[in-house]
């Protein structure tokens, strides 16, 4: 009954904030849903310290759910799946050599960038940290967040060759962060000297390639299924099963479910994927898919907001986060100019491009639930918040001026 509770509260926080953004803000929902949640839940952390019984439950309950394991398990399957499935995988075809440049050497410079700045910084706050705790955030703070660039960036008015880098990028990189800050993780957890390198290379492979593998097989499988039948009640519950049933057994299996999910609905969604679907079910399968999008979409930035009842970030944070947003947003700079020059002899990457994927790669869900997932025996509380002031910023700051900017710029050009 805490979970349904929970989960109706949610729902019902979710449903009210989309309207009133919908009939009076207008912002994009990703941004202004976020937006309520986080002022509302300023409001009730108040009323919470006067000790009004009602904002204690909702606390409560919020408290009980698992943000880790309902995102990086549950929600994140799902949104990937429906995000691979709108993306033209043509267009990703084309692209396919900076989006893969972009999801694994970018990510790994901006780790390394941040982690050995936030290294460098924090002293200079009085709250120095050991540098395997940096580079554990410099992991959890670099993938670019799929839910929030899908639910942004595609609206901005982007021409379509880079709106497909940005958008094929993160639906990948979350994948290759988690499987970083997994790693990082371990050797924290573990210390460094009893890690072999062996240990970490089977888990890179294990968690990467036995993702992108198990996607593979099971987005064809489905295909197959799909070209034997043609009810579209069948079809939509057959590309459900996929998500449902595919991350449960990644889980199982110790492999990566976000590129699975990613991969899965690249196969589905695809051209050929599509040809197996009559045009009634092509139409019903995606406007399922977009409703499922919409709605897990809202539940997830309405728990991001809520979830400031039960955090304990100190005002001290706050600087040290101003200061992490600089240096993430230079390790995107230098994550994005790196990998895409050496592509500059056969691809035109202009400087509204490069601008245009730094400003572009917003953090969300993934990180703060990364975040999350810390033991308390690690500086927990200051690296959620200084994970929180880096989302915040990115969603809200960078969210609202994106459009604006994309609109700007190509006058210029």
């Amino acid at each position: 009954m805490e979970l349904y509770s929970t989960f109706s509260l949610l729902l019902v926080v979710a449903a009210l904030f989309a309207y009133f953004n919908h009939r009076f803000l207008r912002l994009p929902p990703t941004i202004g849903l976020l937006a309520l949640t986080l002022l509302a839940s300023l409001g009730l952390v108040g009323l919470g310290r006067l000790g009004v019984p009602a904002v204690l439950r909702v606390a409560e309950l919020v408290r009980t759910l698992d943000f880790h394991t309902v995102l990086m398990q549950y929600l994140l399957s799902f949104l990937l799946f429906a995000g691979a499935m709108q993306l033209d995988t043509r267009s990703l075809g084309r692209q396919r050599v900076p989006v893969l440049l972009l999801a694994t050497v970018g990510t790994l410079l901006s780790t390394v960038v941040v982690s050995c700045s936030l290294y460098l910084l924090l002293p200079l706050f009085r709250m120095p940290l050991d540098f395997i705790y940096c580079l554990l955030f410099g992991s959890l703070i670099s993938p670019t967040d799929p839910v929030a660039v899908l639910g942004i960036l595609t609206k901005a008015g982007l021409p379509k060759a880079l709106e497909t880098n940005i958008v094929g990028e993160s639906l990948f990189n979350d994948g290759v962060g988690v499987v970083l800050f997994a790693t990082v993780l371990s050797v924290a957890v573990s210390g460094a000297d009893t890690v072999a390198a062996g240990h970490v290379l089977t888990l890179l492979l294990r968690e990467g390639l036995g993702g992108l593998a198990l996607g593979a097989a099971l987005g064809y499988g489905v295909y197959g299924l799909l070209r034997n039948v043609d009810d579209y009640r069948i079809e939509v519950l057959l590309t459900l099963a996929l998500v449902t049933g595919g991350s449960a057994l990644a889980a199982q299996l110790h492999t990566s479910g976000p590129l699975a999910m990613v991969v899965a609905g690249l196969i589905v969604g695809s051209q050929q994927g599509r040809h197996a679907m009559s045009e009634v079910t092509e139409d019903y399968v995606d406007k399922f898919w977009e409703l499922i999008d919409s709605v897990l979409n809202a539940v997830l930035f309405a728990l991001m907001g809520l979830e400031m009842l039960v955090l304990r970030i100190k005002g001290q944070y706050l600087g040290a986060g101003l200061a992490a947003v600089a240096v993430v947003l230079l390790a995107r700079l230098v994550s994005v100019s790196i990998p895409l020059s050496f592509l500059r002899g056969r691809r035109e990457f202009s400087e509204f491009n490069l601008t245009m994927l730094t400003w572009g790669g917003l953090r969300g869900g993934i990180s703060v639930a990364l975040a999350l997932s810390l033991p308390p025996s690690m500086p927990r509380e200051l690296l959620v918040g200084i994970t929180y002031v880096v989302v915040v910023f990115s969603i809200l700051g960078q969210g609202l001026t994106i459009g604006p900017l994309a609109a700007r710029l190509q006058r210029v050009k």
